[in-house]
């Protein structure tokens, strides 16, 4: 038959999970809050996801819904505020290096909170511009712009120790951008290229840098698995469960 054959079935096949793909975002789309997320650069989810926070017995304290293109690092805060409503103690939060942006260090720092979690140079040191817009996809290794659309290439700009900040480069797909409902402001009619840098700043972290060095920090990084484990036990189609671990 004419459906064995290697490159027919091959069509074919791709004609099923095209179709599968469809139906999926049909029924998801029945949601107007559901946005598309990226797991990867070259993977997307449509829908939402969870964000999740917990104690080191693993006790959930607090859980934030947002839609799947939201960053993991700007939640912090209201996971950490649900949490201490319920009269617990935080003095130390433990997550991933999307967890040690500037505000949240800002922020724990004034409650005195230690954040074991390391610095990613492309997000977390020097000043961005846009910063409120763009947000970083630890994942894929890139930013993602307001409308949801991820970088596609980045470069790294300057040289190390010459006396001037170095800065990684995200370069947007111009095509996109050109019919964006959200080009004013962002892309510049008749530009060639639509990009957005991050200075690298290390100075900006030193105190973050130093505690990267402790043994505290060290041994404390070494619970995190604890928070993709819960993760883990309730996963949900196209629901992407992510947080941070709270040690008392």
């Amino acid at each position: 038959m004419l459906r064995s054959l290697p490159k027919v079935k091959e069509k074919l096949n791709l004609l099923k999970e095209t179709i599968e793909d469809t139906q999926d975002h049909y029924t998801l789309s029945k949601y107007p809050d559901a946005r598309t997320g990226h797991k990867t650069a070259d993977t997307s989810v449509f829908g939402f996801k969870t964000h999740i926070a917990m104690t080191e017995e693993r006790i959930i304290t607090a859980a934030v819904v947002t839609s799947a293109d939201k960053g993991d690092g700007t939640e912090l805060p209201a996971l950490l505020e649900a949490s201490q409503e319920y009269v617990i103690e935080v003095d130390t939060i433990i997550g991933d290096a999307v967890y040690s942006g500037k505000e949240n260090l800002k922020l724990a720092g004034g409650q005195e909170i230690k954040i074991v979690a390391k610095l990613n140079p492309s997000i977390t040191q020097g000043f961005r511009k846009q910063e409120n817009t763009f947000d970083y996809n630890k994942d894929a290794g890139m930013f993602v712009c307001p409308s949801g659309h991820m970088a596609i290439r980045k470069a790294r700009q300057g040289k190390k120790d010459d006396g001037t900040n170095q800065t990684d480069t995200y370069y947007f797909d111009i095509e996109r951008c050109k019919t964006c409902a959200l080009k004013n402001g962002c892309y510049k009619p008749g530009a060639k290229t639509k990009t957005y840098s991050v200075s690298i700043k290390s100075d900006e972290h030193q105190g973050q840098m130093k505690f990267q060095q402790t043994d505290y920090f060290k041994e404390k990084a070494k619970h995190r698995y604890k928070i993709e484990a819960k993760n883990s036990e309730n996963e949900l189609p196209r629901r992407k469960r992510t947080g941070y671990l709270k040690v008392p």
